[in-house]
């Protein structure tokens, strides 16, 4: 009810209990929320005084542009940077990338956020350090299209750097049992070049938990984004989470939460879809 409740009366407690379906037992709210939500219903923030839904599908293009670039971006340097680590094993190109993302993943990303807009942005004036696009700028078409670039690109930097440890690390390990498997010595045996070793042989098995791992990350990248958008005043699903917890809107906050555990159960359904597709062996079991 806002900083005014300690003047409220104990009718108009009651009457705000009564309105909100407080002054019910645990249970029946409980079968009230379902009700509510199987009919599309998330509930009305009590800050903005809006639907839920209408405020999440509102801000969600904006962190699935920062989760997507991101987990495009850590992919691709992750598994080309296992490969090379895991084919050069032992020598000081794997070394030097172990120890480097070893590092990078030890790395806090407020503070890789905070260092970023504070050389970036501040100092070289590169990037902008703050929102998804530029206020009353009056930008259209391909203008526009660049500046929200801009925009993200810091965000999605952050992101991606303190994701790619973990496809990097799953890749090398993954890539080096198979470098060890029967089939390798044989495609090598038969006279096969190194280059179709590794990327019609070894690349191709050595992908599956790899796709699992980025899978989760697409899940898990929604809760991510709380603290980067919240460091870049980024306006999308982590930040109104962010304000939500601020001012103790609950509707607004199971709202979010709830779409961040349908992403995680989606994420691991197309993680199983995919296995079929990357490892033939997999669809007869």
């Amino acid at each position: 009810m806002g900083d005014g409740i300690e003047r409220m009366s104990p009718e108009e407690i009651a009457a705000a209990r009564a309105r909100f379906a407080l002054d019910q037992p645990a249970y029946v709210q409980y079968l009230n929320y379902w009700g509510d939500l199987l009919s599309g219903d998330f509930g009305y923030s009590y800050q903005k005084k809006r639907p839920v839904a209408e405020m999440v599908l509102a801000v969600l293009p904006w962190t699935l542009l920062l989760a997507g670039s991101a987990l495009l971006i850590s992919a691709v340097a992750g598994i080309l940077l296992g490969a090379i680590s895991a084919w050069r094993r032992a020598g000081w190109t794997d070394i030097s990338l172990l120890w480097s993302m070893i590092a990078l993943n030890s790395l806090p990303s407020f503070w890789l956020g905070m260092l970023l807009i504070s050389v970036v942005a501040v100092q070289w004036r590169l990037l902008p350090s703050y929102g998804a696009i530029t206020p009353a700028a009056g930008l259209a078409g391909w203008e526009k299209v660049a500046d929200i670039a801009k925009h993200a690109l810091l965000p999605v930097i952050t992101l991606a750097i303190v994701s790619v440890p973990n496809v990097y690390i799953t890749m090398r390990y993954t890539l080096l049992g198979v470098l060890g498997e029967d089939f390798i010595r044989t495609a090598r045996a038969k006279g096969l070049p190194e280059s179709a070793v590794l990327f019609r042989h070894v690349l191709r098995n050595a992908l599956a938990p790899v796709a699992t791992v980025l899978a989760l990350r697409l899940g898990y990248a929604f809760g991510g984004t709380v603290v980067i958008e919240t460091v870049f005043s980024y306006p999308g699903l982590g930040r109104l989470i962010f304000d939500a917890v601020s001012a103790r809107d609950y509707p607004v906050m199971q709202g979010a939460f709830l779409l961040f555990t349908v992403a995680v159960l989606l994420s691991n359904l197309l993680a199983d879809l995919l296995y079929p597709w990357l490892d033939p062996r997999t669809r007869a079991a």
